[in-house]
C-alpha cells in the first residue's frame, strides 16, 4: 500500500501579480511536501527567466499519472488566453485563472490532494471580465455547495475569525444577524476542536459599535443581535464570551486563555493580526469539505517580476496546511 503523503495543490493566482514569483521561490526552497502548482507553464518559465531562477518544475498536462515528490514539484499546465506580463492586468485571462483554481478544488474534493493553498487573486480584473467574484472564500463556498463558511486569519499567536468578509462597511450591520452569528460560532467551535486540537474552545466576540454600543447609547446591535446570539451559542455548549469593545479586545490580559477571536467585519480585526504576524499570516477557510489556506496579502502588482518579494506568508500557508493535514489524518 502506498503510504506516501498526498500532494498539496497550490494555485499561482493572478498571473500578472506576485503569485507566480512566490510559487517559484517556494519550489526552490526544498519543501518537505510534494507540490502540484496549477498555472500556465509558459508564464512560469518566463517569470523564472525574469527573476533569474532555474525552472524547478516538471510540466504535466495531467499530474495524476506523475506523482510529485518533495524534490520534484509538478506544474499542472492550465493555459492562459493571452500571454501575461508582470504588473499588467488582463481580464481575458480571468477565466483561465479560475479554471486552475477549479481543477485543484475538484482534486481536493476527490481526495487526490491533501489541501489547497492559494496565492492571491485580483478581484477587480475578474469582475471586469464579467464574472461575479468577491473573493476566494465566497467562490470556494459556492463551488463546493457550502451555504456558510468562516474566514479566519492565523498568525502572530492569534486566530481571528470574521462574521462578515468582503463587504462595504455600510452593508455590515444588516449582514450581521442572529442566524449568521450562530452559524459562524458553530463552525468556528467545531473546527477549533477538529482541526486545531482545542478540546474546549474559548471564543471571544467583539461588538460592532464603539465601546460595544455603550449599553445602547452608541448602537443597538449588541443588545438586539450579538448578545442574543451568544446566549443561544452558550446554550449549545459553545463557550462564546462578549460582546467586548474591539479597542480593548486584543489586550494580552483579555486574550489570555482564549483560542480565537470573532470580529464583526474585515478591518476590525485583521489590522491587529497583520501587525502581529509581520508578513507571515495565513488565511484559512473554515467549514469547507476540503482544507484551504492562503496568503494574507494581495497581488502586489508593482513587485511582480522584480525579485522584491517576501515569501513568508505563502511559506506559512503551506506549513499550516501540512500541520493541519497531519493532525487530522
Amino acid at each position: 500500500m502506498n503510504t506516501d503523503p498526498l500532494p498539496i495543490g497550490i494555485s499561482a493566482g493572478e498571473p500578472a501579480g506576485i503569485g507566480p514569483d512566490l510559487c517559484l521561490h517556494l519550489a526552490h526552497q526544498s519543501p518537505d511536501a510534494p507540490l502540484v502548482v496549477a498555472a500556465d507553464a509558459a508564464l512560469m518559465r518566463a517569470r523564472a527567466r525574469l527573476l533569474g531562477l532555474p525552472y524547478p518544475f516538471l510540466d504535466v498536462a495531467d499530474w495524476t499519472g506523475n506523482r510529485p515528490t518533495p524534490a520534484r514539484p509538478l506544474l499542472w499546465h492550465h493555459p492562459l488566453a493571452v500571454p501575461a506580463t508582470a504588473g499588467q492586468l488582463d481580464p481575458r485571462n480571468s477565466r483561465a485563472v479560475l479554471n486552475a483554481l477549479d481543477s485543484l478544488t475538484d482534486a481536493c474534493q476527490a481526495g487526490h490532494l491533501a489541501a489547497l493553498v492559494t496565492a492571491p487573486l485580483q478581484k477587480s480584473v475578474i469582475v471586469e471580465a464579467g464574472i461575479p467574484f468577491t473573493g476566494h472564500t465566497e467562490y470556494l463556498a459556492a463551488r463546493l455547495g457550502v451555504p456558510h463558511v468562516v474566514m479566519m486569519l492565523v498568525g502572530g499567536g492569534l486566530r481571528v475569525a470574521l462574521a462578515t468578509t468582503h463587504l462595504p462597511l455600510s452593508q455590515v450591520p444588516s449582514a450581521i444577524t442572529r442566524e449568521v452569528l450562530g452559524d459562524t460560532l458553530a463552525i468556528l467551535h467545531h473546527e477549533l476542536k477538529s482541526r486545531f486540537g482545542c478540546p474546549a474552545p474559548r471564543i471571544l466576540v467583539a461588538g460592532l459599535n464603539p465601546h460595544a454600543g455603550e449599553n445602547g447609547h452608541l448602537g443597538q446591535e449588541e443588545i438586539t443581535t450579538i448578545n442574543p446570539a451568544l446566549v443561544r451559542a452558550r446554550a449549545a455548549c459553545i463557550d462564546a464570551r462578549g460582546p467586548f469593545p474591539a479597542d480593548t479586545l486584543f489586550l494580552p490580559e483579555r486574550l489570555e486563555g482564549s483560542d480565537a477571536v470573532l470580529v464583526m467585519y474585515h478591518d476590525q480585526g485583521l489590522p491587529v493580526l497583520k501587525r502581529a504576524s509581520f508578513g507571515s499570516g495565513v488565511n484559512i477557510t473554515l467549514g469547507l469539505p476540503i482544507l484551504r489556506t492562503s496568503v494574507d496579502h494581495g497581488t502586489a502588482l508593482d513587485r511582480a517580476g522584480t525579485g522584491n518579494l517576501d515569501p513568508g506568508s505563502l511559506q506559512a500557508a503551506l506549513a499550516l496546511a501540512q500541520s493541519l493535514t497531519r493532525s487530522t489524518s
